[in-house]
């Protein structure tokens, strides 16, 4: 599977076609899916272009999205940077008028759990943020209810390409096997696509898009979500055909 990251907590000072609006984000969205995304995970932004948990910005994202790309998942991010307070989060996921299929809650984030069990209360999937370089891993596996998260976000924070994919071989050592849930494997900037690839080589779930990635695999720059994804694609099947 591979999923799209739309935005992230970029802003346009770093990328001048990120998407933002809800509507930018549905056509972001329509195109990334034609192109071969299964799975679509964006921030919310408010007026500001700051990422925001606030029940109206949710919905207008959610609802654009959907509409564009009906019947494909929908997640969203929980990430401290969104509201310090766990506790904050935690409400403003109980508050929520429209939800999504899943969010990403960043283990190595004071109240964790706190989030999570607000969003499994609901109803909404768990991406379980698992980063490289911190106790994510540890803390994750000793929750009690981590066998009820949707997938296990395995996110190499290592942008050196020449280092990352070492780093991603041991967090997916540290994870199996002891978690249950299917693993996305994904990396950033310099070390997105030697990520991506190690993960295709190892058949599992990934990712891309301009959160992650603000260019191509030649190192050009991406113009567009789909770009990276139908990139992705390419490199995938490569992946497949060498194994």
């Amino acid at each position: 599977m591979v999923q799209v990251c739309l935005n992230g907590a970029r802003s346009r000072t770093e990328c001048a076609h990120l998407p933002v609006t809800p509507q930018e984000l549905a056509t972001a969205a329509r195109t990334a899916v034609a192109a071969g995304a299964q799975d679509i995970h964006l921030h919310p932004k408010d007026r500001d272009g700051a990422d925001t948990l606030h029940p109206a910005a949710v919905a207008a994202a959610l609802v654009a999205v959907r509409a564009a790309v009906p019947g494909v998942p929908v997640g969203v991010t929980t990430g401290a940077w969104t509201a310090p307070a766990s506790g904050t989060r935690a409400a403003q996921v109980r508050s929520w008028t429209v939800l999504p299929d899943h969010a990403s809650v960043n283990w190595h984030e004071d109240g964790a759990t706190e989030v999570a069990t607000a969003l499994l209360d609901r109803g909404v999937g768990v991406e379980a943020g698992i980063y490289s370089g911190t106790r994510a891993a540890r803390r994750f596996l000793s929750w009690p209810e981590s066998h009820r998260v949707l997938r296990v976000l395995a996110e190499i924070t290592d942008t050196d390409p020449r280092t990352a994919v070492r780093a991603a071989a041991d967090l997916l050592a540290e994870l199996q096997p002891g978690a249950t849930s299917p693993i996305l494997l994904h990396g950033e900037d310099d070390a997105a696509w030697p990520v991506l690839r190690f993960a295709a080589s190892r058949r599992l779930d990934t990712r891309i898009g301009l959160e992650d990635v603000l260019h191509l695999p030649d190192g050009t720059p991406a113009t567009s979500n789909a770009d990276l994804v139908h990139a992705a694609q390419v490199v995938i099947q490569q992946a497949s055909e060498q194994s």
